[in-house]
């Protein structure tokens, strides 16, 4: 794929992206930055919503995925349905009759300010690894398919990512990011759509053919129920889409304030009924695609030879793939397909991942300010609006140092090591909430950081031990409930009996 082409695209999209910034974040304030002034309509938040759970890892990751886990992940998504049905009619009417700004500040009211301050700091921490993850990966495509090219250093590639993610939407926060991320719906599940269309025309399949060969492909089992020790059983996917969705959603500050931008509770709870609905939709359209991707690759003869970069070359010099994650990527900018398939490729990951950081910064910037500064408590309006510019701006530029310090590591199990950590940090989050919400008991506040500093460590002790304590038994997902049962666990040994509780 020839660079003005991918260059042409970029600044097309961002163009785009600038131009709804603009008009979505006109004479924004300080509760426009923060909640979208609750003046969203719940049909744009629900498109945001879509596109939200959608990052440049999942664009690139998912169809690429089904040769090792199949459709597994559709396992999830059932229970992906039945956690957006808790977090509509339990968590947001919490959150609606407390009207938080920040969903930490929960915690505080229930518990305390340590718990406050922990619940906030683990999301922080969470949050800016997962981002800076998501930002890594774009960037590291975008620096093969454009910037080595002109022999541009990866760190330049990131500062200038960076600063247009800053740029756009450092004025308006929650109320530029809705309208931006529904721009981002569009062109995500627009290039899934046609980038499918493309590649039955390249195949000559019609759609019902197309779906007879995807339905009857092995890369298409769906149901996994023979083995439990199998991180892709049915009870540890469903259980899985479960609290996951609760946990990274629903206590979620960067997920939750689109759908806290909206004008009531039953506006809300109809975003993510709807959401769920819309992302199991686009899911599906990605496991199809993705072994559509593997139909066209095994009809050009293109392998798999894990290890090292893409493009390469297997032992006998044919074209060989070096991991899941670039098939995607190397089919759609290879020039076998028509070069709109690139195009629609590098769209979707531009789209997916400069949204996703935007949404990022707006809410590692809203945490710091309302949570670990106490902003809105002790600053006027005007001294709020300079305080969380220079928060946004200290934010991006951490940002920027961890996804530079990313690429001098050079090593995938580091990458995805961090991707555990960063999973970890959620029990905590998940424990707190779920103990606040189904006892009626009070925390000794001062301990609540030591219980939850605990719980991820005694996690991950289970975690590296489990196939020699528990007879081969192998955690997945399901280590984020362990991590979360033993925070309440923890709590509850250092909690009394009340009759005050505020909820």
């Amino acid at each position: 794929m020839e660079p003005i082409v991918v260059i042409a695209t970029i600044a097309l999209y961002i163009a785009a992206l600038f131009a709804v910034a603009a008009v979505a974040g006109r004479k924004a304030d300080n509760a426009d930055f923060f909640t979208g002034g609750r003046r969203s309509p719940w049909p744009v938040a629900t498109l945001a919503m879509v596109s939200a759970a959608m990052s440049g890892v999942t664009f690139i990751s998912v169809p690429g995925s089904v040769a090792i886990s199949n459709f597994s992940y559709l396992q999830m998504v059932i229970g992906f349905i039945i956690g957006y049905l808790i977090i509509a009619f339990v968590l947001i009417p919490l959150f609606y009759r407390l009207k938080v700004v920040s969903l930490y500040e929960y915690l505080d009211r229930r518990f305390g300010s340590n718990s406050h301050l922990t619940g906030a700091s683990f999301f922080l921490l969470s949050r800016t690894l997962m981002s800076a993850l998501r930002a890594y990966t774009a960037c590291t495509v975008l620096q093969l398919l454009l910037f080595d090219r002109y022999g541009i250093p990866f760190s330049v590639n990131v500062i200038i990512f960076m600063l247009l993610v800053w740029l756009y939407s450092h004025r308006g926060g929650v109320k530029t990011i809705v309208w931006t991320d529904m721009l981002r719906t569009f062109a995500l599940v627009g290039s899934l759509v046609l980038c499918i269309v493309f590649i039955l025309r390249f195949e000559e399949l019609s759609l019902g053919e197309a779906i007879s060969a995807i339905s009857s492909h092995p890369y298409s089992k769906s149901l996994f129920t023979d083995d439990f020790n199998d991180s892709r059983h049915l009870a540890k996917q469903l259980l899985a889409g479960v609290f996951m969705v609760i946990a990274m959603t629903g206590l979620d500050q960067e997920m939750m304030q689109r759908t806290l931008s909206c004008r009531s509770k039953g506006d809300a709870q109809k975003n993510m009924i709807v959401a769920v609905l819309l992302q199991s939709v686009v899911i599906v359209l990605m496991l199809s695609l993705g072994v559509l991707l593997y139909i066209y690759l095994e009809h050009s003869g293109i392998t798999m030879s894990l290890g090292g970069k893409f493009p390469m070359s297997d032992s006998s010099g044919a074209t060989a793939i070096a991991k899941p994650d670039h098939v995607f990527a190397y089919v759609a900018t290879s020039g076998a397909l028509p070069t709109i398939v690139g195009v629609l490729f590098v769209l979707g990951l531009i789209s997916s991942t400069y949204s996703a950081a935007g949404s990022a910064l707006t809410a590692l910037t809203t945490s710091f300010t309302v949570d670990i500064l106490h902003g809105r408590e002790r600053f006027n309006d005007e001294q709020l609006t300079h305080i969380r510019h220079i928060v946004g701006c200290g934010t991006a530029i951490l940002l920027t140092a961890i996804i530079i310090l990313f690429e001098q590591l050079q090593s995938d199990s580091i990458i995805n090591t961090l991707y555990s950590i960063a999973g970890y940090t959620y029990g905590p989050i998940l424990g707190m909430f779920a103990f606040g919400i189904l006892s009626q008991r009070s925390v000794r506040d001062r301990w609540m950081p030591l219980v939850a500093i605990a719980a991820p460590l005694i996690s991950l002790l289970l975690d590296l031990n489990s196939e020699r304590w528990f007879a081969g038994y192998d955690f997945g997902f399901e280590i984020l409930i362990i991590n979360a049962l033993l925070t309440m666990t923890g709590m509850f040994a250092i909690s009394r009996k009340t009759d005050n509780i505020n909820q």
